[in-house]
C-alpha cells in the first residue's frame, strides 16, 4: 500500500471517544492495557519497562501487569490505583479510538465527570466477584446525566468465578433494573477477563455460552448518530482581534454547527444581523468553519461585539437569562450552601451567582429524589440558580458546550462543582425596578448625612452589640438618623425560623443584608451587629452596596477572652455539647483579612472603641 492510499484510508476511519468507568479495582487500567497491547499500540521499550516494573509494583507475579502501561504517576504505581485521567490512542482496521481511563475512587469522581463530558461511549466495568457497587451506580448516573447514549457493561474478572454464566446473568439482570430510568440508546453486556484477554479482542473459548460480539467488535460497530439539534452555528467570542488598525475580527471556537462565507449571523446581546465576510483559520483564509475549529470571523459591517458575546446563525433556541435549573455534581470537601455567592464559569465568561434552591438530591443507591439543604463531596443535586447578570444558555441536551458550566470558589479559585443546564427559569421576568420621585439622594440630603452600613463582625461575646449600642447613642446625640440591627433581636422576628447550621447562617446574613440595603436607601446610617462568621457572606453583603457605603468593623477579641466573659453562658453549653454549631467551638469563624476598621477590645474600653468608629465616620465625611 502506497503512502497516499494509506493516508486516504486513515481519513475515512471513524473516530470513537471511549470512557472507562466503574468502582475502584474493577480492572479499568488493565482493560485499557489489554486494548493497547492486543492492538499493537505499545512500543517494545514500553513493554520492557512494564515487565521490569511489574516485578516491583505489579500484582500478577512474574506475568506483566497491563495496568502499569496506563498508571503513569508514581503514586498510582505504588498504590495500584488510578488518580489522574489518562488518555490513550489506539486503532484497528476499522476505527480509531481515544480512550480515557478515569479513577474509580469516590474522591476522584470529579475526574470521571471530566472524562465523560467529551466521550461517545462509556464502558462500565463491574468486578464479577463483587457485583454492582455504589460507585458503579454513581458513574452510570453521571454517564446518563452528561448525555452519553451508548454504554457497554463489561462484566470483568470472569476468570476468578470460573467463567460462571449464572453470575454473569445475575449481574446483567440487576444492572438492567437500575438503568431503566436512564435514556441510553444502546446497552451491550459482555463477560470478559481483561487480564487474560477473554472477549476483548478474541472470542473466549472459556465462555462458549456467550454468542455475541467481543468488546472491540462492539465498539467498532457502534452507530454514533449525529444530534441534529446541534446544527445551529454557535461561536462564543473569546477575543476581539485588532491585529492592525484597519482590521477587526472576532475569535473563538465553534461549539456547534458550521458557517460559510456570506452566511447571515446574529449577535445575542443586541440581536443585530450581519454577514460573514471572511473566515480565518491558523492556516489562513478558509471558506467554511465547523464544530471544534478555532477561527476568526470578519463581518460585512461594524457591530459592537465584545468578549462574552455569542455569534449564532439562529436566535430561536438561545436563551438570554439570569436564572435557570440545572443538575450539579459537587466536587469539593466543603459542602455547597444555597444562597452563598460563587463564580459560575461558562464558555467564555465568569459571572457571580448563587444556588437559590436545592430542589432535591439524588440517592445514588435507589436514584430516588430526596430532600436536602446542601450537597457534599460527590453528591448530585437538582438546583435553581440565579446569576448577577444575564448570559446566553441552551439546555445541555441541545448543546453540551452552551449548556454546561463549572462553579468556582470566589476566594481560593478552586473548582467546587460542575453543572448541566436543564431549562431557563422565567420567574420575575415581568418585574422591573420602579424608580421613585423621592430617592436615596434626597433622603440623605434631608438627614444631613451619607447613608451607609456599619457592619460589626466578631465572635460571640466579643463586644459587638455593646460597642454598636454606644455608637448609636453618640450618633443620636449628633441628630443622625440611625437604626441598629442586632443578631439576637432579628432572630426574634424576621429570622426566627432559622437555626445555626451553616446553611441557616448563610440565609440569616442574606436576609439582614437585604434589610440593611433598604434602610440605606432610606438614607439611614445602619448598624449591623452579627457574628457573620463567613467571608463569603460578608462579601455578599458588601456587594449589595456602592463604594464607600459599606464599612466592615472587625471587633477583634481573642476566643479565650470571649469564653472568659461568656455573658450568656453559651460557650459553656457549647463545650459540654449541649449547644451545637457554635462559632469558635464546632463552627468556624473566618476573620476579616482587610476590614476598614479593626477594634482591639483588649486595649480599649467600649466607649473608646465607639469613639474610634465615630472618628472614622467624620474623617470620611459620612457625618
Amino acid at each position: 500500500m502506497d503512502i497516499n492510499t494509506f493516508f486516504k484510508k486513515q481519513n475515512t476511519k471513524n473516530q470513537v471517544k471511549i470512557l472507562t468507568c466503574g468502582s475502584v479495582d474493577d480492572g479499568k487500567s488493565t482493560l485499557i492495557g489489554r486494548l493497547l497491547f492486543d492492538s499493537k499500540s505499545i512500543f517494545h521499550d514500553q513493554i520492557s519497562q512494564a515487565e521490569y516494573e511489574s516485578e516491583k509494583y505489579g500484582t500478577q507475579g512474574k506475568d506483566i501487569d497491563l495496568a502499569l502501561l496506563i498508571d503513569g504517576l508514581q503514586a498510582e504505581r505504588e498504590q495500584g490505583i488510578t488518580i489522574d485521567v489518562a488518555y490513550r490512542y489506539f486503532e484497528t482496521q476499522k476505527c480509531k479510538f481515544i480512550i480515557a481511563d478515569t479513577p474509580g475512587h469516590e474522591e476522584y469522581t470529579r475526574n470521571m465527570a471530566t472524562g465523560a463530558s467529551n466521550s461517545d461511549v462509556g464502558i462500565v466495568l463491574i468486578d464479577s466477584t463483587k457485583g454492582i457497587l455504589d460507585q458503579t451506580k454513581r458513574h452510570t448516573f453521571i454517564l446518563s446525566l452528561l448525555g452519553i447514549r451508548h454504554i457497554v457493561i463489561a462484566i470483568n474478572k470472569m476468570d476468578l468465578v470460573n467463567y460462571d454464566k449464572d453470575i454473569f446473568s445475575k449481574i446483567t439482570k440487576k444492572f438492567e433494573i437500575i438503568s431503566t430510568n436512564f435514556d441510553f440508546t444502546s446497552k451491550d453486556y459482555i463477560p470478559m477477563s481483561a487480564l487474560k484477554g477473554d472477549n476483548v479482542f478474541r472470542v473466549s473459548k472459556n465462555m462458549p455460552w456467550y454468542k455475541k460480539e467481543t468488546l472491540i467488535n462492539t465498539l467498532e460497530n457502534l452507530k454514533l448518530t449525529k444530534d441534529n439539534k446541534n446544527d445551529n452555528f454557535c461561536m462564543p467570542v473569546q477575543w476581539v482581534n485588532r491585529s492592525t488598525s484597519n482590521f477587526r475580527g472576532y475569535s473563538g471556537t465553534v461549539v456547534s454547527g458550521s458557517i460559510n462565507i456570506n452566511d447571515k449571523i446574529y449577535i445575542t446581546t443586541s440581536s443585530e444581523v450581519a454577514k460573514i465576510n471572511q473566515i480565518i483559520a491558523p492556516e489562513g483564509s478558509i471558506k467554511n468553519a465547523t464544530n471544534g475549529q478555532a477561527v476568526t470571523l470578519t463581518l460585512d459591517k461594524e457591530i459592537d461585539i465584545s468578549r462574552g458575546d455569542l455569534i449564532t446563525s439562529n436566535l430561536d433556541n438561545i436563551k438570554i437569562t439570569d436564572q435557570f435549573a440545572a443538575h450539579i455534581i459537587w466536587m469539593n470537601k466543603d459542602k455547597m450552601l444555597p444562597e452563598r455567592n460563587y463564580i459560575f464559569r461558562f464558555t467564555n465568561s465568569y459571572i457571580t451567582g448563587k444556588i437559590t434552591d436545592l430542589v432535591h438530591k439524588i440517592n445514588i443507591n435507589s436514584y430516588e429524589k430526596i430532600a436536602s439543604k446542601s450537597l457534599k463531596l460527590n453528591d448530585i443535586g437538582y438546583c435553581k440558580i440565579a446569576l448577577s447578570r444575564k448570559t446566553f444558555i441552551q439546555s445541555y441536551k441541545d448543546n453540551n458546550q452552551l449548556g454546561s458550566f463549572v462553579i468556582i470558589d470566589q476566594f481560593n479559585n478552586l473548582t467546587v462543582g460542575a453543572g448541566v443546564i436543564d431549562y431557563e427559569l422565567r420567574r420575575a421576568s415581568n418585574i422591573s425596578w420602579h424608580e421613585m420621585s423621592v430617592d436615596k439622594v434626597k433622603r440623605s440630603k434631608m438627614n444631613s448625612q451619607k447613608p451607609c452600613v456599619l457592619w460589626f463582625t466578631g465572635l460571640s461575646g466579643s463586644g459587638k452589640s455593646t460597642i454598636a449600642n454606644i455608637l448609636e447613642q453618640k450618633l443620636h446625640d449628633l441628630n443622625k438618623r440611625t437604626y441598629l440591627l442586632d443578631g439576637d433581636n432579628i432572630r426574634h422576628g424576621l429570622n426566627k425560623d432559622l437555626g445555626f447550621t451553616d446553611e441557616d447562617r448563610v440565609e440569616n446574613i442574606r436576609r439582614v443584608s437585604e434589610v440593611a440595603k433598604l434602610m440605606t436607601d432610606a438614607g439611614l446610617i445602619t448598624l449591623v451587629s452579627f457574628i457573620s462568621p463567613f467571608k463569603s457572606e460578608r462579601k455578599m453583603a458588601r456587594d449589595l452596596f456602592k463604594d464607600n457605603e459599606f464599612v466592615e468593623i472587625f471587633v477583634d477579641t481573642p476566643l479565650e477572652e470571649c469564653q472568659s466573659r461568656d455573658p450568656k453562658g453559651l460557650y459553656k453549653k457549647a463545650r459540654s455539647g449541649i449547644l451545637k454549631n457554635f462559632t469558635g467551638i464546632d463552627s468556624d469563624y473566618e476573620a476579616p483579612s482587610d476590614p476598614e476598621i479593626k477594634l482591639k477590645t483588649l486595649l480599649k474600653n467600649p466607649e473608646e472603641l465607639a469613639d474610634e468608629v465615630l472618628d472614622f465616620l467624620k474623617v470620611n465625611n459620612i457625618i
